[in-house]
């Protein structure tokens, strides 16, 4: 007998299986307290309908395949183990700077992630190890011994060890190791260079971490539980769901606790694939919704595509997974109509408790289950096997009050539309999962299972074209299931960063055949024999200059050296196509970490078979039929699963009925059963059908949802094509780029999750490109401009766009605006602080057409990229925005085939009509009235004065303007600003100060005004230099609008952030000989707090908000010859108040070139400081300053041409944000903890 368990937030699933038996499946309630409760509830129902005792049943047991949440709740709830870092010196804050991310941009007033492991706690020690394995500074013995008594006297019971560049040489931890068993002989132990030997030290610390703080729970629970089982059954034996779909024995499974962190997600899809290989069918879309959540994950060629990282609970983890796409979407999820009166759903449930409001627990809020109950899709009166009966009163009543009264429908069409919404929200999902991987889904089949799967996998297949849906018997609980038809199985990695051409061959194969003993020695001691291993061989791979890798399998290894190099090259240039429609042929190719899979399946079970129970008696041909909404109220015949034959075909509309599940056949559906196992549903017509929606009502409250989501995940697919092919670290590490949809009136309708300051100035782009071209655009035409003065912002900022056009008429403008590392001019890197005109700022571009029906002007194209200094990283990161706006075109026409144009544009001036709405709704909350503020900036870079920002900020009924004409004259220098660079900070000002939630579309800018009048600094007239301008003036035009409404909305605004300051270096690499150039995008500053919390720290300045990511450190030197001495936090520097603002960072970096190089400066706050509100005090403004031959220099934050000689020290001390409130009365706790942590000195 063999068990499978998969503990999920509503229940918990378990499958016995035997040979020459029937498969039983059992549910219960999950119990997330403690979930071994419902657990041994499950076993102890099984040991029931068994007829023995639980002892009887363990005793019987020759294995059970266990799919956990301990790990991963143990990471939510926040309730893991004590632990300490030991790290480079210089490093121990890694781990709080999270690279500077902010997950949302425009929310400032959300609290900051909280550390997973406190700074008290996290201790540097002295050693360093370089980017070539090569060893810089030994080991301090002494000083790690003296860090581990610290680290003792706190009580710490785990400890995770990262060093940098331990991936390279993992001496240094394994020293430290040793030190530790020593002070520690019986506390949890994470090793880097174990846990994850790859470069990227964030990803690297985090995954690290995170082993150490989940590992003694699930260790815990898991020793306890298999001491449990062995108790009572001598053969038993237990393994564990790995995130990566294997399985493996319980000490590995503690020991590498971070790889169960999606353990039962995980087994569903194994699940999914292995059921439709049985029946030959290699490529599906696995779908598995369940009461909390819907989980889609994609299997090709029979196997799950396999991720290297994700990020839970605000934490990266970047170790092999399934690719798992997890949506808020499930039985349980809420439905509610937000303040503009649009219907969402999800992603908050209610979870097992209180449920439903059917359920009769308590729960008010209506679910998709309530709205599939009303709608007749669900039988009340045998909800799991009958142990339920839902109430369709209460699910009446809580979609009548929350949903039908508010919106003016009926019940019935509320409910529809909480079904039209969620299919929706998951059919978007599938699209994300899919396209960003080069799939079209069309061609796939779908595996649908989980308890809520059956009732819409119909509809959500039909939006996205698929035509072929399996539903397995044992799908409502597959996850269970597919743990027992799992491998045992284990993924090491080597990160090893070398060009291709270079690669030492025989060093590649050493490693992967060391990986692959470790592999093989691990499963032959859990008794698999040699002939039964499989092992597998793949490697991740970029172009040099960029960032994010393609991982491919590895050529066969007994290729001579040439043939293996060549085959290697052309499957990575194959699949690069494939995904991203481009190849760069002329790029050097580099690998980045070699990957070993080494797996041995499980037996499988012979005979076993799958036993339907009928709950009710009913005739085949004719059964029992009942009022059912489909495509209109209807009698349905219900069909039981379990008297199905396979001589039995049924034409939808049909509902089929098991113990666990209920399937929905449509209109124009046809079920078969094909075999004991699996149930199929062949859609027809389903271009037909899916015209359908173009006829309903075009601003009822359900379709501006669908098309809203669908427009917005349009746009993010474009920010991901965007990152993972980009070449300058600029825009795939430090991502200084944005994308959006105009339509042909030019008005805003989708952004992705870019950089706030570009987004609002996008539809001036558009008109720009209109007015220049009118009537001459074409199908499969292309355009760019950088203008400032013509649709641009500032010169680096590139903007390209593409027309979508239907039966020959322009309906959208797909837009890609990024900040490339140069474009020209008097010195490198974009900014030049001596400009006085923008003719010496660099490539000026007006509208160009790029491509011309379809074909691209490689003459154009080569006459911009010989006007900068690094030509192929120009174009190449061009080719991304070319592909970033096309894909944006597909899936647009795409859209089209479901509406026709004229119900789409109607479509969207209801989404615009909807945001304009909310915006004017917080608007005429404020208090009407005339506000001023005013902020500085330090100086234009030849006048000493500090120069003002004035903004009078006027709110009448539901109106707000924001008159600027106070401001200063346009300077020399260059931090003069273009209106429409103007008007879309203060645009963005007012998204910072709004509900979070609300669209940035057009529609939020109608009740806005912006008045700046021409000649000012604020809109500049030409040639007045601008480049400097996204930041500098538009940080000081956001902190103007937030002092002037501090006192009008108190609780909206924040106090200052640090503001951007950055420097560039270019030189000679001498490991290359090749020219480079490097932009400073660490050590950013905090940013200010709010009422409630306090500041970000490293979040950098408030025109990006946490857009910008600090680059790793390892690829940094890796790629440029920099020495990184420090990057960690600077205590005392952010601002005192009742809420403290953020901390700044310290950045000390050498130069470790061979010549001279040359670096310049430009930004602001090295004099003005971020402000403080209501008695906050301010953060400490910026320090920089060069070291050199031991005479340090403190730099201006507006300089040129500053040599440096090798060896020179760059440091940059970053300011901290703003206090807010009277730092007399910050929570005694708060202040403790704050000296504790070393934030305060």
């Amino acid at each position: 007998m063999r068990i499978g368990i998969d503990v999920g937030g509503t229940f918990t699933d378990l499958v016995v299986a035997q040979n020459n038996r029937d498969i039983e499946q059992f549910k219960t309630h999950s119990t997330p307290k403690d979930p071994s409760i419902g657990v041994l509830k499950g076993l102890t129902d099984i040991a029931n309908a068994h007829k023995i005792t639980l002892n009887e049943l363990l005793t019987k047991v020759e294995l059970i395949v266990h799919g956990t949440t301990v790990a991963t709740n143990t990471l939510i709830e926040r309730k893991g183990a004590n632990v300490g870092i030991i790290t480079t010196e210089g490093f121990r804050d890694l781990l709080e700077i999270r690279e500077g991310l902010k997950e949302d941009r425009y929310n400032l007033r959300m609290p900051s992630v909280e550390p997973l492991v406190p700074r008290y706690l996290r201790l540097g020690i002295e050693e360093r190890i370089k980017y070539d394995g090569s060893i810089h500074t030994p080991i301090n013995i002494k000083n790690l011994k003296e860090n581990l008594k610290k680290l003792k006297n706190e009580g710490v019971n785990s400890l995770a060890v990262c060093f940098l560049f331990s991936f390279m040489n993992s001496n240094h931890e394994l020293q430290a190791a040793e030190e530790i068993k020593k002070i520690f002989p019986d506390t949890f132990i994470s090793l880097s260079h174990e846990v994850l030997p790859q470069i990227k030290e964030f990803d690297r610390i985090s995954t690290t971490a995170v082993n150490a703080y989940v590992g003694p729970a699930l260790g815990k629970y898991l020793s306890s539980f298999q001491k449990r089982i062995v108790e009572h059954g001598d053969e038993s034996k237990v393994l564990i769901i790995q995130s990566n779909g294997g399985a493996a024995p319980i000490e590995d499974s503690i020991k590498f606790a971070v790889r169960s962190i999606l353990s039962g997600p995980a087994g569903g899809a194994q699940g999914a694939a292995n059921a439709a290989y049985e029946i030959n069918e290699k490529n599906i879309i696995a779908l598995d919704m369940g009461g909390t959540s819907t989980d889609i994950s994609i299997i090709e060629d029979g196997k799950p595509h396999i991720a290297n990282e994700k990020f839970e609970a605000g934490w990266k983890i970047a170790v092999p997974m399934i690719d798992i796409h997890t949506l808020g979407a499930g039985g349980g999820s809420i439905a509610r109509v937000d303040i503009s009166g649009v219907l969402r759903v999800g992603p908050e449930s209610t979870g097992a408790e209180p449920g439903p409001a059917c359920y009769g627990l308590g729960g008010k809020n209506p679910t998709v289950t309530d709205a599939a109950l009303i709608l007749g899709l669900l039988n009340k009166n045998f909800f799991l096997g009958g142990r339920v009966t839902l109430n369709d009163n209460l699910a009446e009543q809580a979609i009548k009050n929350k949903i039908a009264d508010p919106l003016g429908l009926t019940i019935t069409e509320a409910a529809n539309g909480i079904m039209r919404v969620v299919t929706n929200s998951i059919a978007e999902g599938i699209r994300l999962a899919s396209i960003r991987k080069g799939l079209d889904p069309r061609n796939f089949s779908m595996v649908a299972f989980g308890g809520a799967a059956g009732i819409l996998a119909n509809q959500v297949a039909r939006e996205v074209g698929i035509q072929k849906i399996l539903i397995p018997y044992t799908a409502p609980v597959l996850s269970a299931f597919g743990m027992l038809t799992s491998n045992i199985q284990y993924d090491f990695s080597q990160s090893y960063p070398f060009g291709l051409e270079i690669l030492d061959l025989n060093e590649i194969r050493s490693q992967l055949q060391a990986m692959e003993k470790k592999g093989r020695d691990r499963l032959q001691e859990n008794g698999v024999p040699n002939e039964k291993i499989i092992v597998e061989f793949k490697a991740d791979m970029r172009y040099l200059d960029q960032i994010y890798e393609v991982t491919i399998p590895i050529p066969d290894l007994n290729l001579n050296d040439l043939e293996l190099r060549e085959k290697w090259a052309q499957n990575f240039h194959t699949r690069f196509e494939e995904l991203y429609s481009y190849r760069q042929s002329e790029q050097e190719i580099r690998l980045v970490t070699l990957r070993a899979t080494i797996l041995a399946p499980l037996p499988k079970i012979s005979n076993a078979k799958n036993t339907q129970k009928s709950f009710c008696n009913s005739n085949f041909s004719q059964p029992p039929k009942r009022q059912v909404h489909m495509m209109g109220w209807g009698d349905v015949p219900i069909f039981q699963a379990a008297e199905l034959s396979k001589k039995h075909n049924i034409a939808g509309p049909a509902v089929i009925e098991s113990e666990f599940t209920t399937v929905v056949l449509g209109h124009n559906e046809i079920l078969t059963k094909y075999s004991e196992e699996m149930l199929i549903i062949k859609l027809k017509d389903i271009e037909s059908i899916e015209k359908k929606p173009a006829k309903l009502k075009a601003t009822d409250p359900v379709t501006l949802s669908v098309v809203e989501n669908r427009l917005e995940s349009i746009a993010i697919e474009m920010m991901d094509v965007m990152i993972r092919t980009s070449m300058s670290q600029i825009l795939n590490s430090s991502r200084d780029f944005s994308t959006a949809i105009l339509d042909n009136k030019c008005r805003l309708i989708a952004q992705g999750e870019g950089i706030p300051v570009h987004v609002s100035a996008l539809p001036i782009a558009g008109e720009a490109i209109l007015n220049t071209f009118q009537n001459d655009i074409h199908p499969g035409d292309m355009f760019t401009l950088n203008d400032p003065y013509n649709g641009g912002s500032h010169l680096p900022d590139i903007t390209v766009i593409k027309p979508v056009f239907k039966d020959k008429k322009l309906l959208f403008l797909t837009v890609n605006r990024a900040h490339h590392s140069d474009v020209g001019g008097a010195t490198h890197g974009g900014y030049n602080p001596s400009a006085t005109e923008i003719y010496h700022e660099g490539l000026r571009i007006p509208p160009l057409r790029i491509h011309d029906k379809g074909k691209p002007r490689d003459d154009l194209l080569q006459m911009l990229s010989a006007n900068v200094r690094l030509p192929e990283n120009f174009l190449g990161d061009l080719n991304a925005q070319i592909g970033s706006v096309s894909t944006a075109e597909r899936r647009i026409i795409e859209l089209l085939d479901h509406y026709d144009e004229n119900t789409l544009l109607m479509i969207i001036d209801g989404i615009l009509s909807a945001t304009e709405y909310k915006v004017r709704q917080f608007i005429s909350e404020w208090p009407d009235g005339v506000y001023k503020g005013e902020s500085f900036l330090d100086d234009d870079g030849f006048d000493s004065k500090m120069i003002p920002i004035h903004a009078e900020v006027t709110i009448k009924d539901d109106t707000m303007k924001i008159d600027l004409s106070k401001s200063s004259p346009q300077v020399t220098g260059f931090i003069n600003s273009v209106y429409a660079n103007t008007r879309s900070v203060a645009h963005a000002a007012i998204m910072y100060l709004a509900p979070y939630d609300i669209a940035k579309n057009e529609g939020s800018m109608g009740p806005l005004s912006v008045i700046a009048p021409k000649g000012l600094i604020v809109n500049a007239n030409p040639p007045a230099p601008v480049c400097m301008s996204t930041n500098h003036c538009g940080e000081e035009i956001i902190e103007a609008v937030f002092k002037a409404l501090a006192n009008a909305v108190p609780l909206a605004v924040n106090s200052g952030f640090s503001r951007r300051m950055r420097y560039a270096i270019t030189g000679t690499d001498p490991r290359t000989g090749k020219y480079f150039i490097w932009h400073y995008f660490m050590g950013r500053g905090g940013g200010g707090a709010s009422s409630g919390n306090d500041g970000w720290t490293c979040v950098g300045e408030v025109n990006v908000a946490g857009g910008i990511r600090a680059p790793s450190v390892e690829i940094t030197e890796e790629r440029f010859p920099l020495f990184v001495v420090s990057h960690e936090l600077r205590p005392d520097s952010a601002g005192d108040g009742q809420w403290r603002g953020g901390l700044g960072a310290v950045c000390e970096i050498i130069y470790d070139g061979k010549s001279k190089g040359t670096m310049n400066t430009a930004g602001d706050g090295m004099i003005v400081p971020p402000f403080g509100l209501f008695g906050g005090s301010e953060g400490l403004p910026h320090r920089y300053s060069l070291v050199s031959n031991g005479t340090e220099r403190v730099l201006k934050s507006k300089e040129t041409e500053v040599t440096i000689l090798p060896g020179d020290r760059i440091i940059a001390l970053s300011s901290g944000g703003g206090g807010y409130g009277n730092p007399k009365k910050r929570d005694k706790n708060s202040l403790a903890w704050d000296k504790k942590n070393g934030y305060l000195s």
